[in-house]
């Protein structure tokens, strides 16, 4: 017949200590349990804070960038509206047009 390998394994089996050891064993694990659990929670609000700073950034930048591309967009209205206007006259028998050719070429 073959041993189970994991028979040790449950809480049945565990030796616990005995006579003053005991009491202090349970302190230190006691003790060892607080630590974990506040280094949990630090740690777990030092993330919010962190996601909290990303998101405002993010928001901050997003407005940003609605400005600049309100700000683009009225822009090149105007640009295109000064670029529709042509002058032209009647010299002769031809039409003569002024303000055909771009600035700043």
């Amino acid at each position: 017949m073959t041993q189970d390998p994991f028979a040790t394994l449950g809480f049945q089996n565990r030796r616990r200590p005995q006579g003053l050891l005991a009491p202090i064993m349970w302190l230190c694990g006691l003790i060892a349990t607080v630590a974990a659990l506040t280094v949990g929670a630090l740690l777990a609000v030092f993330t919010a804070a962190a996601v909290a700073v990303i998101a405002l950034c993010a928001s901050i930048l997003i407005f940003f960038a609605g400005l600049a591309m309100r700000a683009r967009r009225r822009v090149t209205v105007r640009a295109r509206r000064n670029d529709d206007v042509i002058e032209a006259e009647k010299v002769g028998d031809t039409w003569v047009a002024y303000g055909w050719e771009r600035p700043h070429r």
